[in-house]
């Protein structure tokens, strides 16, 4: 009879609760290290966005400057209208214009605390964080 009970609990089949600590332990290692690069690659992905939103909208600025001679009254849906259907107008701002420099500003659509902005013709296209208060023009 003794036997028999030893041979039924022998055939028992379970983890231990060391081996389950174990595993905790390294899912948690694992966890360590994804979630830092998984949101650095998301902060990344939204400044891309904010970039090639602006980068999108620019030569139809410069082909509302060629065709009006200046860039006072410039608005994204004018820009949308006369000369890209595709520029995302509801992420696109124009923070000034004038005859001749303007600020135009874009951010992320997944993160509005990811802007791009260009300051004038001549400016270079500047990716920031800090959504509207995070551009410098």
């Amino acid at each position: 009879m003794l036997d028999a009970l030893r041979k039924r609990l022998r055939s028992e089949k379970g983890f231990t609760l060391i081996e389950l600590l174990v595993v905790m332990i390294i899912l948690a290692i694992l966890m360590a290290v994804a979630i830092p690069s998984y949101l650095s690659f998301r902060d990344r992905a939204n400044k891309s966005a904010a970039g090639a939103n602006l980068r999108a909208a620019i030569p139809s600025v410069e082909a509302y400057f060629s065709d009006t001679g200046s860039y006072t009254s410039m608005t994204p849906a004018g820009l949308q209208a006369s000369y890209d259907q595709s520029i995302d107008t509801a992420n696109l701002f124009v923070k000034s214009a004038g005859a001749t420099t303007y600020c135009v500003w874009t951010q992320s659509p997944n993160d509005i605390d990811k802007v791009a902005y260009k300051d004038g013709p001549n400016g270079k296209i500047t990716i920031a964080t800090g959504g509207s208060a995070g551009v410098g023009c």
